[in-house]
């Protein structure tokens, strides 16, 4: 299998960046992208240059690190996928394939495809925790939660934190990841004692650290690799109006 990888290379944060191009004249259906990537790296190596940086760790799907942009679709043109476990058999024979990294103010570039994403971590350090004594693990029926609302708050917390959400929306918004984290919280009974104040904190910064406001596009559901609904988006803002009417909260912490 041929293809044609036009790759954004860029040094650093500060330094110019640009589309390099590379021929790959053997590639194998069976690859995944970043198997590709791994063996493109070993010949530029045996060469004497750089090697493409981009981040990945867990190659399953799970730890939300191997996001960029293939052919301009944040993790590729297969739905419910990321970038590890996108395959070449995805792709024609020939193809020229644009491989960029994700695009956004408050997620700036560290090295070729590789960006920084400690935004995220700032939103749920805002928030996204629990004050309840847990101890140690407790019978399963303790707590009766109905299974309607345990499946929701499941599907909220599938987020992965990849970022896909922030590329793919015109306005560079994080209200989906938000969004999950807070109704991940919510929906469940150890989270009530913090819900108002974390609907206030993450919001607030998720708006200091440069993100942009919803406009309901939907772009972030349709990449999302883990299939997270915009409903969570509408929970997201009835918690917010929620605690925003109470009078007697504490004031909203700085991060």
């Amino acid at each position: 299998m041929k293809l044609t990888l036009k790759v954004w290379r860029q040094a650093g944060p500060r330094a110019e960046g640009r589309l390099v191009t590379y021929p790959i004249d053997d590639a194998s259906l069976d690859m995944s992208f970043l198997e590709m990537l791994d063996v493109l790296n070993a010949r530029l190596l045996m060469k004497g240059e750089r090697p493409i940086a981009f981040d990945s760790d867990c190659r399953e799907g799970i730890c939300g690190s191997c996001g960029f942009l293939i052919g301009g679709v944040a993790h590729g043109p297969r739905r419910l996928t990321t970038a590890c476990q996108l395959f070449l058999r995805e792709f024609h024979d020939g193809a020229t394939i644009v491989v960029e990294p994700f695009r956004s103010g408050a997620l700036p570039v560290i090295k070729d495809l590789v960006v920084d994403r400690s935004a995220f971590d700032l939103i749920q350090q805002a928030g996204g925790f629990i004050s309840a004594r847990t101890g140690g693990a407790s019978e399963a029926n303790s707590v009766p939660i109905a299974k309607e609302v345990s499946d929701r708050a499941m599907d909220a917390a599938s987020c992965i934190g990849c970022a896909a959400c922030v590329a793919a929306c015109p306005n560079g918004s994080a209200m989906l990841f938000t969004a999950a984290r807070v109704s991940h919280l919510s929906l469940l009974p150890q989270g009530h004692p913090e819900r108002k104040q974390r609907a206030l904190r993450m919001v607030d910064a998720m708006d200091r650290l440069g993100f942009g406001s919803c406009s309901n596009h939907g772009e972030c559901e349709a990449v999302c690799p883990k299939g997270i609904s915009i409903d969570f988006i509408a929970r997201l803002n009835r918690e917010f109006v929620k605690a925003s009417a109470v009078e007697t909260m504490e004031p909203v912490r700085k991060v």
